[in-house]
């Protein structure tokens, strides 16, 4: 069993380097994908604070289909191009949306979730899928949050059997 420790952050990069040594401790002893990326959203999802979604979709057949998760139902599957996931698989790069309800085309999969943060899973540039975070608060997600969470789903992907 695999207890997460208690961050003791003094600032946002203290909290995702200390995810990050969680997070190799975590995923060390296995290579499965979905294994990996279901203790990934578990240990993202009861340490940052302020999430209400913490999920992936996976890149299959042209498309976004749900993967391991925590919190509410999901859209089950995304187009390429189509509201913010789709739009950061698409692009493959990192989307941060300080209001949802002004992202054009936002797919509205919980009516609580004010801001989201996407980041696509890329490994030697071809898309694997993305990570998807959502929070009822709005402007939640910045710079260092995404460079905190690139940083993790780098570390995801080098200890993952991705595809």
């Amino acid at each position: 069993m695999f207890e997460i420790d208690p961050p003791v952050a003094t600032s946002k990069s203290d909290l995702y380097n200390h995810l990050v040594k969680q997070m190799e401790r975590l995923l060390s002893d296995e290579r499965d994908f979905i294994a990996n990326a279901a203790n990934f959203c578990s240990l993202i999802y009861y340490t940052l604070p302020d999430l209400n979604w913490a999920g992936w979709y996976i890149y299959k057949d042209g498309e976004l289909v749900l993967g391991p998760f925590q919190g509410k139902p999901a859209c089950v599957r995304i187009a390429l191009g189509k509201g913010v996931c789709g739009s950061a698989a698409k692009a493959k790069k990192t989307i941060v949306v300080e209001n949802v309800h002004e992202f054009p085309g936002h797919i509205a999969c919980d009516p609580r979730s004010k801001s989201e943060i996407v980041i696509p899973i890329l490994k030697e540039n071809e898309l694997i899928g993305v990570l998807d975070l959502d929070s009822p608060i709005q402007n939640r997600f910045d710079s260092d949050d995404q460079f905190g969470l690139e940083t993790l789903v780098k570390c995801f992907v080098d200890l993952t059997d991705c595809k």
